[in-house]
């Protein structure tokens, strides 16, 4: 809320931040508020907090070397001095002491905020973060880090009331037309469907109800397509259906079959506008003061999940140099990007929104060679790349990189590759300023669902982010050149911790109430048509597909849980089986497929009884841990090495144990006959 003293002052600092220098893609900066973040609270050492709002306006040159890369920025509309202008809402949290701090710029997930969730724990998602509760334990906070954030997407689905995603409206190439593929299905049937990706938004068709637009059906992701009859469907109206991208069918769709909608729509998004707006808006913060604070000392970028991928594409696009030849941040963290993302998020109609998991989506640009920080080989192309090979600025120079994956990218997402070659035969390094980790035993979130429901076992209980949190301090020590980081952990061919699925599923211990898949994803190899490579422009939709990119899961110890890699507490000493991996329930349809983002647990018996009982080979509770006391000791250890290898911060050890140990009791006092999975969480 602004006073109108207050607003002069500031709209004041706002004018007077519009001087620039004349090469920046920054236009200007306005301030549009400033107000205490967390009031009453103190931040430890760091103090009171503060959050500025504003708008960040962008000038690109379209005949810019560096902004070369952004497909369709050639064709969008220019201003007199021929740049192409938009702009992006912004939020600044930091210090109200003028100290030049580290700054964290979070790359939000489809318009929310991610990293107050995943590193400081705050519950619902708030994207306008004003109290303590959205700071949750306020430890990037007690750290002393600035947070920036700001839009780069447009394809976010209309929110619930009061959800206020970032959200903005890139530059358009007017007049252009093109193929658009849209893959969707249902989980109940229903005679009304979205065909729009994972909580997003699609192109709408050039023609309204396009009478040339083709539906088809099939029951998996390479069976031929079944065409139904154009004249049993049709699109429907925004106004009428609800929300846009709607499609109803006579007689209905049917859970178990992946539906696919094809048509020509027409004015692509020039997305990677917001690819190119991160950067810019990050190397105005590192030589600009803001509102009497310094720059920033260094600048790291991070991402969860779709806006981990988006750090990959920038990296390999050569986006994460600016227009002078300058790095914008200095580090970056990539947290479950599985493949890294390296064809994603810049081609003409690209929808960010959409990835292939194991069942879905496997016709969407995502991943595609090269995967490596070091040049590989891919022996079906022929070439030798690596995806930082445009990454360096103009003294060679690149951000230190952190790639993160869970077990469950392994499975679901191609993650091996980031660390092989193409075909799976080899293991590949990572770059000198590249560190690699995979959490073993971790799902792609932490779990909290208390049912089994939609899938078939209850989820994993593992914690990686409380790992997440000491790999930020570690990223920021390692680029600030005060520590060395932890070595990179990840399962390797070389010492049989990576593994083919057929062989773990021989080697997986049998009898203990879990089936492993049948397959894990093997990434497609897709032809989109000739320029698509060097243009971003598919001739080809759907495209046709070549052989497959290997993929390697982690191989499983004795007691199903994984190997290598990072080994969390709680698979060092272990309550149960930790899967990456969860079956779909018949109910879906899809029974033969894993879960997209979800893993399994499953306890160890109690006692030696009730495991000779149930036949489980796995040795009980009651045999590992004879008493209470003999547990907390082994989970102390444990933490105590975590914390040693930079995986774990001292003010977590603690919360590790109690977790672990609150898990533990709350196994013996469960009636394993109760198949519900509530007594799992607190």
């Amino acid at each position: 809320m602004h006073k109108h003293g207050l607003w002069a002052g500031l709209a004041f600092c706002a004018a007077a931040l519009v001087a620039r220098p004349a090469a920046s893609a920054v236009e200007r900066i306005e301030v549009t508020e400033r107000t205490a973040f967390a009031p009453g609270v103190r931040f430890g050492a760091a103090g009171p907090y503060e959050k500025i709002k504003g708008v960040a306006w962008f000038a690109l040159n379209p005949e810019d070397p560096r902004n070369a890369a952004v497909v369709d920025l050639k064709l969008a509309p220019r201003d007199a001095r021929g740049r192409v202008v938009f702009s992006s809402p912004f939020i600044l949290l930091r210090p109200v002491k003028a100290l030049p701090t580290t700054l964290i710029y979070d790359v939000n997930n489809r318009g929310n905020i991610a990293i107050l969730g995943q590193i400081d724990g705050r519950g619902a998602a708030n994207n306008d973060p004003a109290t303590a509760a959205d700071a949750g334990d306020g430890f990037l906070m007690r750290h002393g880090f600035s947070l920036l954030f700001s839009a780069w997407t447009w394809d976010v689905a209309p929110p619930p009331p009061g959800v206020k995603p970032l959200v903005f409206d890139p530059p358009v190439a007017k007049g252009v037309t093109g193929p658009v593929e849209n893959e969707f299905t249902v989980s109940a049937p229903t005679d009304v469907a979205t065909y729009a990706g994972m909580r997003g938004l699609t192109y709408e068709p050039a023609t309204p109800d396009d009478p040339a637009a083709v539906l088809t059906m099939r029951a998996r992701p390479d069976d031929p397509r079944r065409p139904i009859d154009r004249a049993l469907w049709k699109f429907l109206p925004a106004e009428q259906a609800g929300g846009p991208g709607r499609v109803t069918l006579q007689g209905g769709f049917k859970p178990g079959v992946i539906y696919e909608l094809t048509y020509q729509a027409k004015d692509p998004r020039v997305t990677a506008a917001g690819l190119a707006g991160i950067r810019d808006l990050l190397s105005w913060m590192r030589d600009h003061p803001l509102e009497g604070a310094p720059p920033p000392r260094r600048i790291l970028i991070f991402g969860i999940s779709q806006s981990g991928r988006l750090i990959g594409r920038m990296l390999h696009d050569g986006l994460d140099v600016d227009e002078q030849g300058k790095l914008a941040f200095d580090g970056a963290y990539m947290q479950v990007p599985g493949a890294g993302g390296s064809a994603g998020f810049n081609s003409r109609f690209v929808q960010p929104t959409r990835h292939p998991s194991m069942l879905e989506e496997h016709d969407y640009p995502a991943d595609a060679f090269p995967f490596t920080s070091t040049p590989a080989r891919d022996p079906v192309s022929g070439l030798t790349a690596s995806t930082l090979d445009k990454a360096r600025d103009a003294q060679g120079h690149l951000p230190k990189l952190f790639v993160a994956n869970t077990s469950t990218e392994f499975w679901n997402r191609g993650a091996s590759l980031v660390a092989t070659t193409p075909d799976g035969a080899a293991d590949v390094p990572p770059a000198d300023d590249v560190r690699l980790y995979a959490f073993m035993g971790a799902q792609h979130y932490v779990g909290r669902s208390p049912a089994r429901a939609p899938y078939v076992n209850c989820v994993s209980t593992t914690d990686h982010y409380l790992a997440m949190r000491a790999l930020i301090l570690d990223l920021d020590r390692w680029v600030g050149g005060e520590a060395a980081p932890p070595t990179s952990a990840y399962p390797r061919l070389s010492d049989g911790t990576l593994t083919t699925v057929e062989a773990y599923r021989t080697t997986f211990p049998k009898g203990i109430g879990l089936s492993p898949p049948e397959q894990n994803l093997r990434e497609p190899r897709l032809d989109f048509g000739s320029r698509f490579a060097a243009e971003g422009i598919a001739d080809k939709v759907p495209p046709t597909h070549g052989l497959a990119y290997e993929t390697r899961v982690p191989a499983p110890d004795a007691d199903g849980n994984d190997r290598g890699g990072v080994r969390l507490v709680e698979l060092q000493v272990p309550l149960g089986t930790h899967t990456s991996w969860n079956e779909r329930a018949a109910e879906t349809g899809f029974p033969w497929a894993t879960a997209r983002f979800d893993g399994s647990f499953q306890p160890f018996a109690r006692t030696e009884a009730e495991r000779a009982a149930a036949g489980d080979p796995r040795p009980s509770l009651q045999t590992r841990y004879p008493t209470r006391a003999d547990l907390e000791a082994k989970l102390r250890a444990a933490a105590a090495r975590q914390l040693a290898a930079g995986f774990l911060a001292p003010e977590d050890v603690e919360r590790t144990v109690a977790e672990n140990l609150g898990l533990y009791d709350r196994i013996l006092a469960h009636d394993p006959a109760d198949k519900s999975c509530r007594y799992l969480f607190p």
